[in-house]
């Protein structure tokens, strides 16, 4: 028996094929197999199965002519779109990265399309968090490709990557109008293949205004379910007189979950910290301080403070908070029983040693001596004799998080100018609001995770989740995708250099970086930089069609299938991309028998890419039991019989250490 290597592809992630796994998965026995037009036996779905293993709800689907759903010109291209894997790969540009050999932050320019089906190997299923803002469909002001069959083709010619004139971006113009469908089939593609990246108990949210909102919700309802809806978030950004009938002064955030039922199963729940907080805290020490700790002087000084405050100041909304004793600030709240009908029994008031009133839904502490342990612990606040009912302290410092609220005002101007302070000019307009993004975030990521934002724009998702780092010291990571489309000659950012907008992104990070930095921050403030570009791997060109000639052509290119020019670092990621491993995995280059391989993720993934392999290679490769090991075919030189030897020694150790081993050439 010949054993052969098996051939790692060039493409990324087969949607489809990954669909039909899943729903084998689920149901096994309807795949099957039949003979196609040419009589070779091929994988195929009983479909008549499928709808009896479905049961009546197939049955009512199929009866109807009539049905409810999303359609537009285009849907279905968007799905073929979706389906066709992508050959391109992301070059490293270490030299304008940061802290390159560990940052776990990634930076990509490139059309996001191409980026998302490249990301589905690496991060499918790992995602915890996507924000995004993308073209709210104006009229004039999304970039898209004009054959969405050539994307990548397109992009390269538009990045002056490929000299192909007539594949270009282009804006959505004028006279074309706001045709709601170039903009869905615009949206499709990106939101579904970005769903996949999501975690179970991952959240997506997408800023839009009311050009799109309606449609973002049905196009959010069919990818993610309507039942997986959480909220609409209302942002209410200041006044703008720029309307003859009517000042639209909001834009929404729309937020969905990948499955409500991962958050139910796992007890998870979405809070945020009151604002102001800290405002209190400090007015707090000062009255204790001014009042040499006489905490009933010291509580008529923070109800005064709170008194001044304009209505507009966010500790306002916790005036209630305003009594203080050895243990801080704290709330007189009730403390009777939820509904009524608890218990009654005497409570002695500590000062004058009479009953105090009891609440007419009696206590909430069933237990008395439940309530005297509350007492001795100073939990209970007492009026000044026995005639007032007695409250628990409720302290700020246990209340500090609430349910957050889904309307939220922010004036979009401070945000512009906060960005113009960083980069020195207007360079972006309307920029993303790096302080509510944070708000945002804070509540979906307490726990850390990754955050993906594919519209990157002005890079404040990246500011706003080192902002919130900073902060708090929960790691969170991001991965920006960023089109590097042409600033105006005329704008603030072209005079400050600033060709592409994908500049000022990587800039803007690299400023706030610094900034954290500088201020000894202590989390990961580097970045990786990379760029979409065509494989490092000659394509097979040849087909049915083909003559003699281009047959004997391709032959002679496949013998060397690396494109010329392409570097080793190139290929190397290339490699680690498609092989599933994430693009901030560690590669360590070690040396074996006088070869250089590259381990990836603590030699989970061994590379070589030598021209000449041996035995005495293969077989340290094989002692170190990686879970894959991938070199150049051409590294064999022709040498069937080593490639042979080498496969199955694989398969033998595969079984000898029960772990799968997988060997691959390229």
């Amino acid at each position: 028996m010949t054993h052969k290597p098996e051939v790692m592809g060039g493409e990324s992630l087969d949607i489809a094929a990954q669909r039909r796994d899943e729903l084998k998965q689920l149901f096994p026995g309807v795949f099957t197999e039949t003979k196609d037009a040419d009589g070779n036996v091929v994988s195929s779905i009983d479909f008549e199965r499928l709808k009896a293993e479905l049961g009546t709800f197939s049955d009512i689907y199929e009866g109807r002519r009539e049905r409810y759903g999303m359609e537009w010109p285009g849907k279905r291209d968007c799905m073929k779109m979706i389906q066709e894997p992508s050959r391109a790969t992301l070059k490293p540009c270490p030299d304008e990265s940061a802290d390159w050999d560990t940052t776990k932050n990634l930076f990509i320019e490139g059309d996001n399309l191409e980026v998302l089906k490249l990301l589905q190997k690496s991060y499918y299923g790992k995602v915890k968090m996507i924000y995004i803002d993308p073209p709210y469909n104006t009229g004039n002001e999304f970039i898209y490709p004009d054959n969405y069959q050539e994307t990548l083709d397109t992009y390269l010619a538009y990045a002056g990557l490929l000299d192909d004139e007539g594949k270009t971006f282009t804006t959505n113009t004028t006279s074309e109008g706001r045709f709601h469908s170039k903009w869905l089939n615009m949206m499709f593609p990106r939101i579904y293949l970005a769903k996949n990246l999501l975690k179970d108990d991952g959240v997506i949210f997408v800023s839009i205004d009311d050009n799109e909102v309606e449609n973002t919700r049905r196009l959010l309802d069919e990818i993610f379910g309507e039942e997986n809806f959480v909220a609409q978030f209302t942002w209410s950004g200041g006044r703008k007189n720029d309307s003859k009938l009517v000042s639209v002064s909001h834009e929404y955030v729309v937020c969905y979950v990948k499955s409500t039922a991962c958050l139910s199963e796992n007890k998870i729940t979405w809070r945020q910290k009151k604002k102001g907080l800290e405002d209190i805290y400090k007015a707090a020490d000062k009255a204790v301080k001014a009042a040499n700790s006489d905490f009933e002087e010291a509580t008529r000084l923070l109800k005064a403070w709170f008194k001044e405050l304009p209505n507009s100041a966010p500790a306002k909304q916790h005036k209630h908070y305003s009594v203080i004793d050895k243990n801080g600030v704290y709330f007189p709240a009730d403390i009777s029983w939820p509904g009524g009908g608890g218990p009654k029994y005497e409570v002695l008031h500590p000062i004058t040693g009479k009953p105090v009133k009891i609440p007419s839904r009696g206590w909430m502490f069933s237990d008395p001596e439940k309530m005297n342990d509350m007492i001795k612990n100073g939990r209970v606040h007492f009026g000044p004799n026995e005639s007032a009912v007695p409250c628990i302290k409720s302290y700020l410092k246990d209340k500090e998080d609430q349910v957050p609220y889904s309307v939220f005002y922010q004036d979009g101007r401070a945000a512009t100018k906060r960005l113009r302070a960083l980069m020195g000019d207007d360079v972006f307009d309307h920029p993303k609001d790096e302080l509510v993004l944070k708000e945002l975030f804070e509540f979906v990521m307490r726990d850390g995770g990754i955050a993906v934002d594919f519209f990157a724009g002005s890079g404040s998702t990246a500011h706003a989740l080192m902002d919130l780092q900073n902060d708090d010291g929960v790691n969170r990571n991001f991965i920006l995708v960023q089109l590097p489309e042409k600033c105006d000659e005329k704008s603030g950012a072209f005079k400050l250099g600033y060709k592409k907008i994908s500049d000022i992104c990587l800039d803007r990070i690299k400023k706030a970086s610094d900034i954290y930095k500088a201020k000894g921050a202590n989390f990961d403030t580097g970045f990786k930089v990379l760029k979409l570009t065509t494989s490092c791997f000659k394509d097979w060109q040849a087909n049915a069609d083909s003559s003699i000639e281009q047959i004997q052509e391709q032959l002679e290119l496949s013998v060397n299938n690396i494109v010329a020019g392409k570097g080793q670092h190139e290929i190397l990621f290339e490699i680690l991309l498609k092989a599933g491993f994430e693009p901030t995995e560690s590669i360590e280059s070690i040396n074996l028998n006088g070869k250089t391989v590259f381990s990836v993720a603590n030699r989970a993934l061994l590379i070589c890419l030598e021209d000449q392999l041996t035995a005495e290679l293969t077989d340290a490769v094989i002692a170190l039991e990686p879970m894959q090991f991938i070199c150049l075919d051409k590294g064999f030189r022709g040498n069937d019989q080593l490639k042979a030897n080498t496969a199955q020694a694989f398969r033998a150790r595969s079984q000898d250490s029960e772990a799968e081993m997988v060997f691959k050439v390229v």
